[in-house]
């Protein structure tokens, strides 16, 4: 009887825990990735954080060290309609007929994108808050683009940063995917070009800097042969502001173009050979070959190496600042 009374005892126990144990067993996983998640996210937040507050406070240095001063969003004024605001948006210069033609030409294309999500079968309430918010600033910067660049105005460091990312990661792209392309030929020495291809992202951009200073020396850098022979030595890529800023540029493409490349170039050598192949034996030309397997099968790939490239072409500081010294004036300054 004590034997039966005892196994009771036991299966009711076991039928009491049976319940934790499975909850434990499904929350597992959730259990040991949730230290990782919060240390990820306290490093993210925090200097997210930090930086909001440094952004809406006034640093100023005294005897005892430095003095930090909430003054909420007076430095966001000041950039906006302050002192800092031509350092900041630039000069507005007199409308021409090639400024108006651009913002046509990109209103309409807005315009013609927001009105294919409204009357689309996938419209959401915050799908089209967010693409109205996104229409609005997009055709804001474009009109204070078109108004710098395109007259006799001077842009100011939000327009040059944004000429930065927009023609860096552009060129870059395009080279990167160009390069990725031709190094999966079956070309010799392809394995040597693709350790030389990925030389100058080994570089920091202080040494590229420097390198670019040097070589953008008309009158006696190490291509002053090259200048001489086609009468430039007068002329001088630092003085003269879409000069200097295309100094800059080119220097950023050739240091960036290996990290677009060696993604890409990963991306494509996964690929099935069989979907290229049964392509080439149907009589599909390299284009078609290239846009309808090679490339969507790429695009996240592609995505995620452009959304990085983007996110880190506005932190640009290191090579302006060291090429240019930002100058001249202020011409090569960015955010």
């Amino acid at each position: 009887m004590s034997s039966q009374t005892s196994q009771r005892v036991l299966r009711a126990a076991t039928s009491r825990w049976r319940p934790i144990g499975a909850r434990l067993d499904r929350s597992a996983g959730s259990v040991f990735i949730l230290p990782a998640v919060l240390v990820i996210l306290g490093f993210s937040i925090f200097p997210l954080l930090a930086s909001l507050y440094v952004s809406l406070s006034r640093l100023s240095f005294s005897e005892g060290g430095v003095d930090l001063k909430f003054v909420g969003l007076d430095n966001y004024t000041k950039l906006i309609v302050g002192v800092d605001q031509t350092h900041f948006l630039g000069v507005v210069g007199p409308i021409t007929p090639v400024s108006v033609a651009v913002l046509a030409a990109a209103y309409g294309l807005l315009a013609l994108l927001l009105y294919r999500y409204i009357t689309g079968p996938n419209r959401t309430a915050g799908g089209l808050v967010g693409r109205v918010v996104t229409v609005v600033i997009a055709g804001a910067l474009l009109w204070l683009i078109a108004n710098t660049i395109l007259t006799s105005g001077r842009p100011g460091t939000l327009v040059v940063t944004i000429v930065y990312v927009g023609v860096d990661v552009a060129v870059q792209y395009l080279l990167g995917l160009g390069l990725a392309l031709l190094v999966v030929q079956h070309l010799p020495g392809r394995r040597f070009f693709r350790v030389v291809f990925l030389l100058p992202m080994m570089i920091t951009p202080v040494g590229v800097a420097y390198l670019f200073q040097m070589l953008t020396d008309t009158s006696k850098g190490p291509l002053y042969p090259l200048w001489a022979r086609f009468g430039l030595t007068d002329v001088s890529w630092v003085t003269n502001p879409w000069g200097a800023r295309l100094a800059v540029m080119i220097g950023d493409v050739w240091q960036w173009t290996p990290f677009i490349f060696i993604i890409l170039l990963a991306a494509i050598e996964t690929l099935p050979h069989e979907l290229v192949e049964a392509a080439v034996v149907d009589g599909a030309s390299r284009w078609n070959v290239f846009w309808r397997i090679t490339f969507p099968q790429i695009l996240p790939a592609t995505t995620t190496v452009v959304l990085i490239r983007l996110i880190e072409g506005f932190k640009i500081i290191d090579l302006p600042n060291v090429l240019t010294n930002g100058g001249p004036g202020t011409a090569t300054e960015s955010l």
